[in-house]
C-alpha cells in the first residue's frame, strides 16, 4: 500500500525556457494546424507577442524535471507497474517562445480501488510565468498496479 502521508508532498521546483522550436515540433507531432503556433506573424496578427504554446504543451514543461517523475522515488513505486490514468489541463493564460515557467508539483491525493489491486496517486502541477502569471494547472492521475 501506498503511503498516504505523502499527501501533500511538494516535489523541487524548476524553471524552463520555452523554445521557439519546441513549440514548432509539438503543434507538428500534435496535430495543431492553426498558423499561429508555427508562424511568428500569424502569432503576433492575433496579438501573441511570440508563438504560442498549444493548449496541452505544459506538460512537456513538466517533463523537464531534473527528475524522471521524482514521485516514484517518494513513494518507492516500480514504473513497471504504473499507468497514466487521466491527465487534465486547465489553461489561464497564455504560454508563448521566451517565457520561463516555473513548474511546481506535488501529490494532491491517493486512494485504492478493487480492495487495494489498484493505487491512484493523484498529482497536481502549477505552471507560472516570468511575470508570476499562473498560466495552467494540470491534474495526473498515476494508476500503481499491486499484486
Amino acid at each position: 500500500m501506498l503511503d498516504k502521508s505523502f499527501i501533500g508532498h511538494q516535489f523541487a521546483t524548476f524553471e524552463v525556457e520555452v523554445e521557439k522550436g519546441r513549440l514548432k515540433f509539438f503543434a507538428k507531432a500534435t496535430g495543431a494546424t492553426d498558423p499561429i503556433y508555427t508562424d511568428e506573424a500569424a502569432a503576433r496578427d492575433v496579438g501573441y507577442p511570440a508563438l504560442p504554446a498549444p493548449p496541452t504543451f505544459s506538460w512537456v514543461l513538466y517533463q523537464e524535471s531534473p527528475e524522471f517523475l521524482p514521485v516514484l522515488d517518494v513513494l518507492n513505486i516500480d514504473i513497471a507497474k504504473v499507468l497514466h490514468g487521466a491527465q487534465e489541463f486547465e489553461c489561464l493564460a497564455p504560454i508563448c517562445a521566451g517565457d520561463t515557467i516555473r513548474v511546481e508539483s506535488g501529490i494532491s491525493d491517493m486512494f485504492a480501488k478493487k480492495g487495494g489491486a489498484l493505487e491512484f496517486v493523484i498529482m497536481e502541477q502549477r505552471f507560472t510565468n516570468q511575470h508570476d502569471v499562473l498560466t495552467a494547472r494540470a491534474t495526473c492521475t498515476l494508476v500503481v498496479r499491486n499484486g
